[in-house]
């Protein structure tokens, strides 16, 4: 069913089965919360945040149960909510904040302490049913993209139209809500087919929290999906995994169905709401798109996106960067694809400048290379990606592995482990380069 927000999901399973389960998750012991009760205490916490006087809150989100609570409150009281990654650096969030317009924070209250004083005095206008998530950059190529509850729950319905769960279904999130994939694909999708909802307990249970809800779905990105085979950590009764927020290597999906798991993998964008396209039936890279959306290829690959009832509003206060990236009401997705015979879509590689990780987690290269050549005197550089992980390509006479990992170890410490530098390789020949200078990062093998 489609839902026109968050607050007619709960009303409609709260008066169609109130008893069933509707979130489950650990409380010292595990435990089940209903659709009605849910329904109860969300309505209870978004009164209290009418009377609060806030505007717009930022969710500091771990993915508990009070977690989900508070932000489906916040949205249906009116409250601008904007979704924060706890886990990033304390300088990204402090510029996060009043660049966002929040005026109160939910989360670790140490954290949210030290926030505090960089809150603001919140939006003017109206702006309910916003809900911004940050694309999953560095530092400054991170903006806020501007959803709504409507367009998440159209997202989770559209995505449920290709690969529907049943409500005695229970779909384990694992994934940070923070970000939209593991909001929607993670939480929505289960709710909003009126199955349960298993909250992960962190990254410390990774390994047993499949046998500790027995889900039957699970949504994952690659490294997440790789551990967990990795360390046996998926359980009997899980019948269907979707893969999505990057590219996942074939080996993976292979280990998956030899389990006998149905595995499908999903291409979408935090400009959509999340998913556009799913595979549903046996090449898990062939996938169809979704009813409400539209996806045309530009004439050099480019995959244009109409997806009416998902699309962003925007970028958050970025008039020009939304007008470059919405065009005659098609999404310029900077992703390159192809279409079989059959009409569906293969996802080829990425036009823009940016890498995507398995994490999902993405690198913005003009920033991430620049540095890179202050650091080595040179700009005749490239990072690419090899097996999921960052590789940079120098060209010119080669020397010492280790002397060009000492240069550019100042820049790589202030970087996560998984956005570090992985290897390097030298080139004799000169990049593959447009007619107007920039890198044809596709063309660069590595192999």
């Amino acid at each position: 069913m489609r839902f026109s927000g968050f607050q007619e999901l709960l009303e409609h399973y709260a008066a169609v089965s109130p008893d069933a389960p509707a979130l489950i998750y650990e409380d010292r012991e595990k435990k089940v919360c209903s659709f009605s009760a849910l329904k109860k205490l969300v309505a209870e916490k978004a009164d209290a945040f009418r009377s609060s006087g806030k505007r717009c809150i930022g969710i500091l989100s771990d993915g508990s149960f009070d977690c989900v609570v508070t932000i489906l409150a916040a949205n249906i009281a009116g409250l601008q909510v904007v979704m924060l990654d706890a886990f990033s650096p304390s300088s990204t969030l402090k510029g996060s904040i009043p660049y966002a317009d929040i005026d109160c924070l939910w989360g670790d209250e140490e954290l949210c302490e030290e926030l505090s004083p960089f809150l603001t005095v919140g939006p003017g206008g109206n702006y309910a049913d916003r809900v911004l998530f940050f694309t999953s950059g560095t530092t400054s190529s991170s903006k806020a993209v501007v959803l709504t509850g409507q367009s998440l729950m159209s997202s989770a319905w559209n995505g449920s139209q290709k690969l529907p769960l049943d409500p005695s279904d229970i779909l384990l999130c694992m994934l940070p809500l923070g970000h939209v994939f593991g909001f929607v694909c993670g939480l929505l999708w289960g709710l909003s087919c009126g199955a349960a909802v298993a909250l992960g307990r962190g990254t410390r249970h990774y390994m047993d929290d499949c046998r500790y809800y027995q889900p039957t779905a699970l949504s994952a990105v690659p490294s997440l999906l790789g551990f967990l085979l990795a360390h046996e950590g998926l359980n009997e009764s899980l019948r269907l995994i979707l893969i999505g927020a990057g590219d996942c290597p074939a080996d993976l999906l292979s280990a998956v169905q030899a389990r006998n798991i149905r595995v499908s993998f999903g291409y979408g964008l935090t400009e959509t709401s999340s998913g556009v396209a799913i595979s549903t039936k046996g090449d898990p890279f062939a996938m169809e798109i979704c009813p409400d959306d539209e996806i045309i290829l530009a004439p050099d690959g480019e995959i244009l996106i109409k997806a009416p009832t998902c699309m962003m509003q925007g970028y958050y206060k970025m008039p020009e960067a939304t007008a470059e990236a919405i065009r005659g009401g098609l999404l310029y997705s900077g992703d390159l694809g192809r279409f079989d015979d059959d009409g569906l879509l293969h996802i080829t590689g990425r036009k823009k400048d940016v890498l995507v990780l398995p994490s999902g987690t993405k690198i913005f290269l003009p920033e991430f290379e620049s540095r890179l050549a202050a650091a080595l005197g040179t700009t005749e550089l490239a990072v690419v990606l090899k097996d999921g992980r960052p590789m940079l390509v120098l060209c010119g006479e080669a020397e010492e592995e280790e002397t060009v990992r000492k240069k550019i170890r100042p820049v790589m410490d202030e970087y996560p482990r998984g956005q570090q530098i992985a290897g390097i390789v030298f080139r004799s020949t000169p990049l593959p380069r447009t007619a107007t200078g920039k890198i044809q990062r596709y063309k660069i093998n590595v192999n």
